[in-house]
């Protein structure tokens, strides 16, 4: 009897680009869609680069300067005019305490998401210093810096300084609505959910504008903050709805079991808040808080329809001149340009805090 010995070896699996290449090339009709697609790609990839980089002009004194010196994009007008898109209304004298600011803003953030920060005694301390700064610089008033009002404020610092007053402020206090709705019962439950539900059917505009325009008429001026702040105080409102329910979708994501053995540890409810349901809850809501941290962070332009000179606006300001008028693409595309930036860092850190959790769940099984 001859023994016969299977083989165990298979073959390694297909790169993902040979998949791709074998699904773009599969048959005559989609090969032949891939050839013509490929070179409208190409033609249109080199015709984009030479308007935008080789017949560029990036020294001109207007865009009809620009017209005769070039058939490309006019970059000159970011040249000529960026103090205005990235300080706003800000007195120009003045426009370099709003740049300080600003980098301290950013430092802020990039700091708050390095885990060394992350503690009850850091991140407070570090966002208070903040805070302090930079009002300290863009409002004045000390230290011989002039006072300027926040009406002044604008461009991409003011962005940055929505975004972040949003966050901070509304962060916690999702949370806490987020706790109050999972109470099984309680005068506090029916005010949240009352809350959250009301806000997540009113658009964001219609909000703001109660708290800019209406507002005055209702509250004494004793009792009223300055606009700025009150926009504030309406970003956080709007996000920390949004992201209750997002929070309370991931508490409600973890097993009854882990409370319960909490319970049986002798873990009273801050504690069992505390070290079991947020560390767990908060986990599994990382992809949709992300989702949300970026829409807030591009919806922070809806402030240029309450009369602030914001990022988007400023933009608009910078073309608003005889001088550049036909210059509102190229201003656009910049401003573009930059949000996508900041969302590619802010998405590029959620992926890589997904992808810690994910590690660190493999580590605990």
């Amino acid at each position: 009897m001859v023994g016969q010995t299977l083989s165990t070896h298979r073959p390694p699996p297909e790169s993902a680009l040979l998949r791709t290449v074998r699904a773009l090339f599969d048959g005559w009709f989609n090969s032949l869609f891939t050839l013509v697609g490929l070179v409208a790609l190409v033609t249109a990839s080199v015709s984009i680069v030479e308007w935008a980089l080789i017949n560029a002009v990036w020294s001109a004194t207007s865009d009809a300067d620009c017209a005769a010196k070039g058939s490309g994009a006019c970059w000159a007008v970011i040249r000529d005019r960026y103090r205005i898109i990235f300080f706003g209304l800000y007195p120009y004298e003045q426009q370099w305490r709003s740049a300080v600011a600003c980098g301290i803003a950013l430092s802020g953030i990039c700091l708050s998401g390095l885990p060394a920060f992350w503690s009850v005694a850091r991140l407070p301390v570090l966002w208070a210093v903040v805070t302090v700064s930079f009002v300290a610089l863009m409002r004045g008033g000390l230290f011989g810096l002039p006072a300027v009002a926040t009406e002044q404020w604008g461009g991409f610092t003011l962005t940055v300084y929505l975004y972040a007053s949003t966050v901070l402020l509304g962060f916690p206090l999702a949370v806490a609505l987020a706790l109050l709705r999972r109470k099984r019962r309680g005068v506090a439950k029916h005010i949240a959910a009352f809350l959250v539900d009301g806000v997540r059917t009113l658009p964001s505009i219609s909000i703001l504008f109660i708290v800019a325009v209406l507002a005055p008429f209702v509250l004494p001026a004793w009792a009223l903050p300055d606009k700025l702040t009150r926009l504030v105080l309406a970003f956080a409102l709007v996000f920390a709805c949004y992201e209750a329910e997002i929070v309370r979708a991931g508490l409600q994501t973890i097993p009854v079991g882990q409370d319960e053995a909490a319970r049986a540890l002798g873990l009273r409810y801050p504690g069992r808040v505390r070290f079991v349901l947020l560390p767990q809850g908060l986990k599994n809501t990382l992809p949709s808080s992300v989702n949300l941290f970026l829409s807030t962070f591009k919806e922070t332009s809806i402030v240029s329809v309450i009369g602030f000179f914001e990022f988007t606006a400023s933009a608009q300001a910078a073309y608003g001149n005889a001088a550049w008028a036909n210059a509102y693409l190229e201003v656009y595309l910049f401003v573009g340009l930059v949000y996508f930036l900041c969302t590619l860092g802010l998405a590029s850190y959620g992926l890589w805090l997904e992808r810690a959790v994910n590690v660190e769940r493999k580590r605990e099984k």
